[in-house]
């Protein structure tokens, strides 16, 4: 008896629940934005208000940033297993109460005079805050593939990644409004150098406000049912699938699979694999290696481009704040706007790009095309940087060369990244895959990060010059290393990575088993998955 719900869910027309579903899993990564890019224009605000506008020592900056990176990286393992385990759904909801506790818990860091005590208890919540975030990377992502359609798979998973952009746009306007508010309303405006007390309740306020969109949303995520594909391949329960999905999708009748019939016996030992072992790595090795090594270099890049804009920021403003003292408000609000430039014209652009593009070009072709445009546009402003900064009068060419990046980063691997991994996996691996792939990424911003921070560290040896490079030159480094990491990018994608456009999830799995045992197991037809296969043939 083949498994008719599933085959019913791969040819589903577009509906509305697809796109509540999109909207639900979405705000959970609208959330994941905000609360990770917020921090920027925030630890600026923290630097006035606790370090007297002098710039935050190192190690602290980049532990501020890694903080919460860690976390990220450490709830994607664990969410990410827990997902296969307990449920997609369970854990879900989990996840959100994790990030919705934990922003508050940011707000509320304890402390209001001792700047010691208020970085470590920010660095306790960012980190809890992280498991949250990195939770709901795998759960999000695999709950959307196994509800949608195999002709449209891709852009509803990248719809659900576009809510990013909105979250890092989103994430700029609060910041700025609550700027604009309190330096109106807190007399600001007279402040040059010292932070107004109202000024340590600003960025608290950023930091909560980052809870609304995933409290809003908390009951419409509880009320999402388990979805089929772990219902009725992992826990068997074919019957309760299909009724689950007849609550909330109008697809095809199944057949006798709504009858009171007891779940067919679970796949033969054959099937039954353990995660890591002989015969996982021999299946899926080649496929995890692909998806964690390209999320590691599209994440050393992004992460530390992002970095990068401040600098760059400080050499192509023209506003004379950026050569004289700041009050707290105009410190912070300078990195919101310009985050909340690029965000609207580039890299949300890029992400619908790729929501158009992707069941049509492929996820491949898409991957491979973003990591070679970002590598040209790494050589071409770095290798002539000295003339970029000298020579550029307009100072406009160079920030829509840089712009280019962040749209080709996202019409690209940073969204192929989070797609494929959804796509490749077997039904009881899948969550924890993705997890997997996606806490390498994490490490690579990691590195990308904070060793960017240090390796551009200024060293003064009191007469106002960096001792470790000229500012030219550093910069310069920067990009070339950014362009050869796309360039290993191209490569990996290229040598490693597996198209899995316009195929069921089923289907990709069972094409690993028919390479590792052929012969040994049924031979699938077109459209077939192999779950089916194996209840035809008992």
């Amino acid at each position: 008896m083949p498994i008719k719900v599933l085959s019913s869910l791969d040819a589903a027309r577009i509906q509305w629940y697809h796109f509540k579903a999109i909207i639900v899993a979405g705000m959970g990564l609208f959330t994941d934005a905000y609360d990770l890019f917020c921090i920027a224009p925030v630890m600026k605000m923290i630097s006035h208000v606790y370090y007297h506008g002098d710039s935050i020592n190192t190690a602290v900056l980049s532990t501020s940033y890694a903080i919460a990176l860690l976390g990220t990286a450490a709830g994607q393992l664990v969410f990410g297993y827990l997902g296969d385990r307990v449920g997609r759904r369970r854990v879900y909801g989990l996840c959100l109460i994790i990030m919705i506790l934990s922003s508050f818990g940011c707000g509320f860091s304890v402390c209001t005079t001792r700047r010691s005590c208020v970085m470590v208890s920010l660095g306790f919540f960012r980190f809890i805050l992280g498991l949250g975030i990195g939770g709901d990377y795998p759960l999000s992502a695999t709950i959307m593939s196994e509800f949608a359609n195999k002709r449209t798979r891709g852009a509803f998973i990248a719809a659900v990644f576009s809510m990013q952009g909105l979250g890092i746009l989103v994430s700029s306007a609060v910041t700025m409004a609550v700027c604009v508010a309190f330096k109106k309303g807190g007399g600001g405006e007279e402040a040059e150098e010292d932070a107004p007390a109202e000024a340590d309740v600003a960025w608290r306020l950023i930091l909560m406000i980052g809870a609304l969109p995933a409290a809003l949303t908390f009951y419409w995520r509880m009320l999402m049912p388990e979805t089929a594909r772990y219902t009725a391949l992992v826990e068997n329960n074919i019957v309760q699938a299909a009724k689950d999905m007849q609550r909330v999708m109008s697809i095809s009748h199944f057949s006798d699979e709504t009858t009171t019939e007891p779940p067919p016996p679970p796949p033969p030992p054959s099937s039954s694999y353990k995660l890591f072992s002989l015969r996982f790595l021999r299946l899926h090795g080649r496929d995890l290696f692909a998806a964690s090594a390209n999320w590691f270099l599209v994440d050393v890049v992004f992460y530390t481009s992002n970095l990068l804009l401040s600098q760059i920021f400080s050499h192509y403003s023209d506003k004379p704040s950026s050569s004289t003292p700041q009050n707290v408000y105009d410190a912070a609000f300078e990195v919101a706007e310009l985050g909340a430039i690029i965000a609207a014209c580039s890299t949300i652009p890029g992400y619908w790009f790729t929501v158009y593009f992707i069941d049509k070009i492929g996820r491949v072709k898409i991957q491979i095309m973003g990591f070679f445009f970002m590598a040209v546009i790494y050589l071409v402003a770095g290798i002539p940087y000295s003339y970029w900064s000298k020579h550029d009068q307009s100072k406009k060419g160079f920030m829509v060369l840089y712009g280019l990046v962040f749209f080709f980063c996202n019409f690209g691997p940073n969204t192929t990244t989070f797609i494929i991994p959804a796509e490749l996996f077997p039904a009881r691996f899948r969550s924890t895959c993705h997890g997997i792939s996606g806490a390498a990424g994490k490490l690579g911003a990691i590195v990308g990060t904070v060793g960017f921070m240090w390796a551009t560290k200024n060293v003064d040896n009191g007469d106002g010059r960096n001792q470790l490079y000229p500012e030219v030159n550093r910069m310069r480094i920067a990009f070339l290393i950014l362009g050869g990491v796309c360039i290993a990018g191209i490569f990996v994608t290229y040598f490693f990575t597996k198209e899995t456009m316009g195929r069921s999830l089923e289907e990709n799995e069972h094409d690993q088993d028919n390479n590792d045992e052929s012969g040994d197991e049924p031979q699938i037809v077109e459209g077939q998955s192999s779950a089916s296969t194996l209840l035809r043939t008992r």
